[in-house]
Formats: structure tokens, sequence, C-alpha cells
């Protein structure tokens, strides 16, 4: 029995769940990822008529959305000294720009959440008028954020795409120049399947934003949806990460 339970905790899998849990991005994907299917179960539930069982699960969607806000405290700082980083480097200028809007827009978004989770806790107290002021210009800046990590992904594909195609259209004579070539045309594909993946993650997202400024009017079951996959992404590129080193 010992030896059957030493083989379970001390399970390959179970220390590299543990690594990546250890670090606070990989707890608050896993949280975000509880917090999005609570959102379509409680949808779920509720449309089906079974309101007790629905009010549960939007329970834990609140106190999980709650929490979240609490470990990204000190986020907005991250934010702002990317966009100083991008704009002190040389870069093509379309990406640049968009990159530098991008961390500001998520800058904007993560301060007004902070005063979000403030007002939550009570421990500011906004009017009604107020907080809701705050909450529609935390999904404003959230919103802008995303709008221009698409546009940023955009662009970067298209560059991605004409550097691989000049490579590969490149008639390399010289010995070790193939060899360069193919090196340089993996790093090219790696950049391109990570733009890819950050593309479709903020296609996804954009609709919870966009429908919490009443810009679309999808459900929570879609927008729960939407969350809960771009969460496991999200998660599974942290897992990827952490664990490779």
């Amino acid at each position: 029995m010992s030896s059957a339970a030493s083989q379970v905790i001390l399970h390959p899998t179970v220390s590299q769940s543990l690594k990546v849990l250890g670090t606070t991005l990989g707890r608050d994907k896993l949280y975000r990822a509880a917090q999005y299917f609570a959102r379509f179960l409680a949808w779920y539930l509720i449309s089906r008529g079974h309101k007790i069982e629905g009010a549960r699960w939007n329970a834990l969607k609140s106190h999980l959305a709650l929490a979240r806000k609490l470990m990204r405290l000190g986020k907005p700082i991250e934010h702002l000294q990317a966009a100083l980083r991008a704009a002190q480097v040389a870069a093509e200028p379309g990406e640049q720009i968009t990159t530098i809007c991008r961390q500001l827009g998520y800058f904007g978004y993560l301060t007004y959440d902070t005063l979000v989770w403030a007002n939550a806790i009570k421990f500011f107290n906004f009017k009604p008028s107020t907080a809701g002021k705050i909450s529609k210009n935390a999904n404003r800046f959230w919103l802008t954020g995303i709008l221009f990590s698409i546009t940023h992904g955009l662009l970067k594909a298209g560059r991605l795409a004409n550097e691989v195609k000049k490579l590969q259209g490149a008639h390399l004579i010289e010995k070790g120049q193939d060899a360069d070539r193919d090196a340089k045309l993996r790093t090219l594909f790696n950049a391109r399947d990570s733009t890819r993946h950050q593309f479709i993650i903020d296609l996804l997202d954009v609709w919870i934003p966009a429908s919490n400024l009443g810009y679309t009017n999808l459900n929570d079951g879609v927008l729960g949806i939407f969350g809960l996959i771009t969460s496991l992404m999200a998660f599974r590129q942290q897992w990827l990460a952490v664990n490779s080193k």
C-alpha cells in the first residue's frame, strides 16, 4: 500500500503539476479555468430551472474572480515596465506601437480592476454609480488591450510569413549556409506557432469585455466556454514553459 501511495505521490506528473502551481501565473490560469467553467455551469443549470444548484456555482465563480483580483495586485506595474521596455528596443514600427499600446491597455485594465477589488471587499466604499464607471473603464481598457494584441498578432504573422518565404526561396551554395537557414527557419516556425497561439486566445477572449460593455449579447454559457478554452490554452503554455527548464 505504501509503495503504491509513493508511486502516486512521487509520480513525475504530480511533481510537474506542483512546479507549475508554484508559479503565480500557473495558479491564476487554473483558477481562471475553474471560474469560467463555473460560469458556464451556472448558466446551464439556471437555464434549466435548477436555480439552487446554479446559485452555488455562481457563488464559486464570484469568489474565484475576487481571489484572482487579489493575486493580480501589483501586476499593472509589470505591464507598464513591459511598455517602457518595448519603447526602448528597435523593432518593426507597427509591431512596436501595438505592443506598447497593448501593454498600456492591460496596465489601465488591471489598475481599474484593483479598484473594483477594493470596493468589493469594502476597503473603499464607492457609490454604485462610481463603482459602475470603474468597472466599465476596466472593461474598456481590457478590450483595448486585446484589440491591440490582435492587431499585433496580424502584423507579426505577416512579417514572419514573409521572412519564411524569403528563406525557403533562397538558393544557398556555400557550405554551412543550409544549416544556418534551417536553424533560422526553426526559430521562425516557433515564433509563428507562438503568435498563432496567442492570436486564438485573443480572438476568444475579446468577446468577454465586449459583452461586459454591452457591445455583444453572448450569454454566460458561450463566454464561460470561451474563457475555459483560453484558460486551458494558457495553462498548457505555462506548463510547457516551466517543465522545459
